[in-house]
C-alpha cells in the first residue's frame, strides 16, 4: 500500500475554518494570552515540566502528591463569638474536616477592641471577635492544639493575635514548639487591595521580620507567613497579575528577613502561599504550576541553597467574587469546578466556599455542602490516584509557560524599580488591578462575559433562601462584658509594665512578638497591644483614587451609554453644576472593589465623584457629604454592617438639615434587609450582580431626570437552550 500523508495542523485549520464559516476561533484572555482552539506538540517545544517532587516542582512539590495523601480540607470560618465558632469547628472536625482556618471580624483585624466607638457596626460581622486571651482559649476549647493545624487569616493585628494563640496553647498545656499552622502575616497585599492594615508600610514590614525571627527560633512547626494572591484576584486582578504580584511580594519578604539578620534557609522553608481559584478552569490549573516554577527561580536568585526553601506550598480557596446572589444554587457547581482546578493544579490545602456566601456567612446547611464537595472529590472520583493527571497536556503546558513568561516579565519590572514594597508605595500595581476589575465589570454588564443566572438565563423571579443573620448589638455587648471582666481581674501594674516594654521595644528594635506574648500573659487586650505600637508607629490611612476611562471606553458608541451621558448633561444644566456623588465606605471593611467600580463608572458618565476615605464612621461620612454639598451618597457595604451604619448615616444627615440628600446602598446586602433599609430612608438598593448602567439610570431618576425604561435584553440573552 502506498504511503499517504496524514492530516496536518494546516489541514485541520482549514477544515475548522470551513465548519465555522471563517469565524476566528482564537480567544484573547484578560491576561493578554491568545488561546487557540487546537494545541499540538509544537506549542510546547522546548518546555520541560519535569517530574513531581523534583525541581522546579512544576508538577507538584511531592513525588506522590495525592496518591500518597490527599490535600488538607481546611474550611475558613468564624462566627461572631468564640463560643459559636468553637461549636462550628467541632462539628466540622467530627464530619471530616482536617484543619482549621480562622476568620476574624473587622474590628479585630484593625486592632480595635469590641468596645471601641469606631467599630459599633463591625463587631462579630464577617468573622469572630477576639479581644483577649480568654476569647482565644474559648475558640480552641476541646481542640488539642498539639494535634490540629490552625491557619489564621490575620495581617493588621497579627502581633496580638499570634501572641494570644501562643499563650492559649501554653495554658492548654501545649508549648509553642509544638504549635502547628500558619499565620497570614502578608501586609503588602493589604496595602495593595484588602486594606486591613494598621501601621505605615515600614514598621509593618518590620513586624513581618520580627515574626519570622521569633517563629524560626521558637516555633519550628509553624508557617510564619502565607503570601496571598487570593485577595488580589478578588479585587479584580487577572491571574497573571495575581501570580506576578504574589511572587514579588514573597521576594520582598525574603529580602527583609535576610536584611534583619536571618539566614535565608533558616526561615524560607516555612513560607507558604495562598491563591484564589476562579472560573477560568485551565488558567487556574496552569497558574499553580507556574507559581511553583517562578518561586523556585526567584529563591534560587535570592541565594537559597536548600531545595525546601525553593518549594512553593500553597493553600487555595475557591472564588468569592464568582459567587452570585441570583440563582445561588448555581454556586454549588461553580465551587465544585473551582475545587477541581485547585486539585488538578496541586494545592496542599483547600477551602471551598458555600453557596450563600455572596449574601451572608454560611449556614450549617451550606457549609456542609461546601465541605462535602471536597470529600466527594477525594473519596469518590478516583482523581487522587494519579499524580498531576493534566501533566503533558499540550494546552495546560502551553498556558503554564505563557504565565511563567508573562509573570516573570512583570516581576523583573518590579525588581528593577526596587521591589514590591516600593511598587506598592508608588501605587501602580493597585491601579493595574483596579483597571482590570473595571474592564471585567464592563464586560459582564455588556453581556460579553456570561454569568449564568445573572446576565443570561436569568430567572423571572428569585426564591428566597435561608441565610445566617448575626445580631451585631448582642455580640458587641457580650464582648464588652468579657473585656470588663478580664480587666477587673488582672494585675493592672503588670499590664502597664508589659505595654511600656512593648512601646520601648517598638522604639528600640526589640522583638515585637516576644514582647507582645508577655503582654498577652498579663491579659492586655488586643486593642491595648495594638495601641501601644500605634503610639510609636502611628496609624496609616489612604484615600481611594478611582481609575478613569475604562467604562467609558468599553461603552463607546453604545446607545444606552449615550442616553445616560445626555441625562447627566441635562442634570448638570438644571443644577448649574455636575451632579455630585459621595461614595462612602463606612466601618472597618477595607474591601473597596465595589466602591471603586461605582466611582469609576459614575465618574466616566460625568458625575463629580467625592471618593470617601476608608474606615469612616457614619458621622464622618455625613459631615463630608454636607461639606461637599453632594446630591447622593452611595454607601458600599460588603461586611454586613449596613443595618447599623446606613441608618446612622441617614440620622446624622437629618440632624444637619440635609435629609434631602439621596442615599443609595450597594454591595452584599441580603434581600431580607431591603425593607428595613427602605424604612430607614434608603432610596435605592443595588445588590450583588447589579448592572451598573441600570443602576446609573435609577440614580438619575432619583435626581429628577425622566429616564426611559431600560432596554429589554436581546431575546436570546435569557433564552433557555
Amino acid at each position: 500500500m502506498a504511503d499517504t500523508e496524514g492530516p496536518t495542523r494546516e489541514s485541520w485549520e482549514a477544515l475548522a475554518a470551513a465548519e465555522v464559516k471563517g469565524r476566528d476561533l482564537d480567544w484573547q484572555t484578560p491576561e493578554g494570552i491568545t488561546v487557540k482552539p487546537l494545541y499540538t506538540a509544537e506549542d510546547v517545544a522546548g518546555w520541560e515540566p519535569g517530574l513531581p517532587g523534583f525541581a522546579p516542582f512544576t508538577r507538584g512539590v511531592r513525588a506522590s502528591m495525592y496518591a500518597g495523601r490527599p490535600w488538607t480540607i481546611r474550611q475558613y470560618a468564624g462566627f461572631s463569638t468564640a463560643e459559636a465558632s468553637n461549636a462550628f469547628y467541632r462539628r466540622n472536625l467530627a464530619a471530616g474536616q482536617k484543619g482549621l482556618s480562622v476568620a476574624f471580624d473587622l474590628a479585630t483585624h484593625r486592632g480595635y477592641d469590641s468596645d471601641h466607638p469606631r467599630v459599633t457596626g463591625d463587631v462579630g460581622k464577617a468573622g469572630v471577635a477576639i479581644d483577649t486571651v480568654e476569647d482565644m482559649k474559648i475558640l480552641f476549647d476541646g481542640i488539642p492544639l498539639d494535634q490540629m493545624s490552625v491557619s489564621m487569616t490575620m495581617n493588621g493585628a497579627v502581633i496580638p493575635i499570634l501572641a494570644f494563640f501562643i499563650v492559649a496553647g501554653e495554658e492548654q498545656g501545649v508549648p509553642r514548639q509544638k504549635l502547628d499552622g500558619t499565620i497570614q502575616n502578608d501586609i503588602l497585599k493589604e496595602f495593595m487591595v484588602r486594606n486591613t492594615y494598621i501601621y505605615p508600610p515600614e514598621p509593618s514590614m518590620r513586624i513581618v521580620s520580627d515574626i519570622f525571627a521569633y517563629t524560626s527560633r521558637e516555633m519550628p512547626r509553624f508557617n510564619s507567613i502565607s503570601i496571598s494572591g487570593y485577595h488580589m484576584q478578588e479585587a479584580g486582578a487577572t491571574q497573571l497579575q495575581e501570580l506576578a504580584f504574589t511572587v514579588a511580594d514573597g521576594m520582598d519578604y525574603v529580602k527583609y528577613g535576610v536584611a534583619s539578620g536571618l539566614d535565608i534557609d533558616a526561615f524560607a522553608g516555612r513560607l507558604s502561599f495562598f491563591f484564589a481559584i476562579g472560573m477560568n478552569f485551565f488558567m487556574e490549573v496552569a497558574k499553580l504550576r507556574a507559581a511553583r516554577v517562578l518561586w523556585h527561580r526567584a529563591m534560587t536568585e535570592l541565594g537559597a541553597k536548600d531545595e525546601r526553601s525553593k518549594m512553593l506550598r500553597t493553600h487555595c480557596q475557591t472564588s468569592g467574587v464568582s459567587l452570585t446572589e441570583q440563582d445561588p444554587y448555581n454556586n454549588v457547581m461553580r465551587t465544585t469546578i473551582e475545587a477541581m482546578a485547585a486539585m488538578l493544579g496541586g494545592t496542599q490545602s483547600l477551602h471551598t466556599n458555600a453557596l450563600d456566601e455572596a449574601i451572608a456567612l454560611p449556614t450549617d446547611f451550606s457549609a456542609r455542602i461546601a465541605r462535602n464537595t471536597q470529600l466527594v472529590l477525594q473519596e469518590e472520583t478516583g482523581m487522587t490516584r494519579v499524580v498531576d493527571p493534566l501533566g503533558g497536556s499540550y494546552y495546560v503546558e502551553s498556558l503554564t509557560k505563557a504565565l511563567v513568561d508573562g509573570a516573570w516579565e512583570l516581576i523583573l519590572r518590579i525588581q528593577s524599580e526596587g521591589g514590591m514594597a516600593k511598587a506598592v508605595a508608588a501605587g501602580w500595581p493597585k491601579a493595574m488591578i483596579e483597571e482590570a476589575a473595571a474592564a471585567k465589570a464592563a464586560r459582564i454588564d455588556r453581556g460579553e462575559d456570561v454569568i449564568v443566572g445573572v446576565n443570561k438565563y436569568r430567572l423571572p423571579e428569585e426564591a428566597p433562601i435561608d441565610i445566617l443573620d448575626v445580631d451585631n448589638h448582642a455580640v458587641r455587648e457580650a464582648q464588652m462584658r468579657r473585656i470588663e471582666s478580664v480587666k477587673s481581674s488582672r494585675d493592672g501594674k503588670a499590664v502597664s509594665q508589659a505595654l511600656d516594654a512593648l512601646r520601648e521595644g517598638a522604639r528600640a528594635k526589640g522583638n515585637l512578638l516576644e514582647l507582645a506574648v508577655e503582654a498577652a500573659r498579663a491579659r492586655a487586650t488586643l486593642g491595648e497591644i495594638s495601641a501601644a505600637m500605634e503610639d510609636v508607629f502611628g496609624r496609616f490611612d489612604t484615600s481611594p483614587k478611582p481609575v478613569k476611562g475604562v467604562y467609558g471606553g468599553a461603552y463607546q458608541n453604545d446607545p444606552r451609554w449615550t442616553r445616560l451621558t445626555d441625562a447627566v448633561a441635562s442634570t448638570e444644566r438644571r443644577l448649574g453644576r455636575r451632579p455630585r456623588m459621595l461614595v462612602a465606605k463606612m466601618g472597618q471593611d477595607g474591601h473597596d472593589r465595589g466602591a471603586n467600580l461605582v466611582s469609576s463608572m459614575f465618574g466616566d458618565l460625568g458625575f463629580e465623584i467625592v471618593p470617601g476615605p476608608l474606615f469612616q464612621t457614619p458621622s464622618e461620612a455625613a459631615a463630608l457629604a454636607v461639606s461637599s454639598d453632594v446630591d447622593v451618597v452611595g454607601a458600599s457595604s460588603l461586611a454586613a454592617g449596613h443595618k447599623t451604619l446606613i441608618p446612622e448615616l441617614i440620622g446624622h444627615l437629618a440632624d444637619q438639615g440635609r435629609a434631602d440628600i439621596k442615599i443609595v446602598a450597594g454591595g452584599v446586602i441580603p434581600a431580607q434587609d431591603y425593607d428595613a433599609l427602605r424604612k430607614a430612608g434608603v432610596s435605592a438598593i443595588f445588590g450583588p450582580g447589579t448592572n451598573l448602567v441600570e443602576a446609573a439610570a435609577e440614580v438619575l431618576r432619583l435626581l429628577g431626570h425622566n429616564m426611559p425604561p431600560a432596554d429589554e435584553p436581546p431575546a436570546d440573552r435569557n433564552a433557555a437552550e
